[in-house]
């Protein structure tokens, strides 16, 4: 007889919590009727982290997919006027991705639309609870504090 998992129920939790987030920012980014898709969006907002148009073997690289897919989501966000494609400078063989002035207005929509969706999320707590919990998932995604030796 196989013993009972204790983190079963909260391993669940968090699998409904993500499941419900996702519906909700889904909803949250369809009200505003953006045209893109949410992988399409992934990408426009890693493109925002770049100081310099990136490769697409970066953005790949980035979003930890193979190739093929970042150029299926880069002829979209293209094809929609959100992103271009510019030689690179110093090697013509390279192609680089850069954000249009429409990509950052839907950067700007996206940012609005997940604000809007953290908020209907996070309404049920109090601050308290709100900074708990920002405490918690802090230590959940950077992960346990390495022990300091003498």
């Amino acid at each position: 007889m196989s013993s009972p998992d204790p983190d079963g129920p909260l391993a669940e939790q968090l699998l409904r919590l993500t499941r419900r987030v996702w519906r909700i920012q889904k909803r949250h980014l369809e009200a505003r009727d953006l045209g893109i898709t949410p992988a399409q969006s992934r990408l426009l907002r890693t493109l925002a982290h770049y100081d310099t148009p990136p490769r697409m073997a970066d953005l790949a690289a980035r979003l930890e997919v193979v190739p093929r897919a970042v150029t299926t989501l880069v002829d979209g966000l293209e094809a929609s006027g959100k992103v271009c494609r510019v030689p690179d400078p110093a090697n013509r063989r390279v192609t680089r991705i850069e954000v249009t002035d429409e990509g950052r207005e839907t950067l700007g929509e996206l940012r609005a639309a997940r604000r809007s969706a953290a908020a209907e999320i996070l309404a049920p707590l109090s601050e308290e609870q709100r900074e708990l919990l920002g405490g918690l998932l802090d230590t959940l995604v950077d992960g346990p504090v390495p022990a300091k030796h003498c």
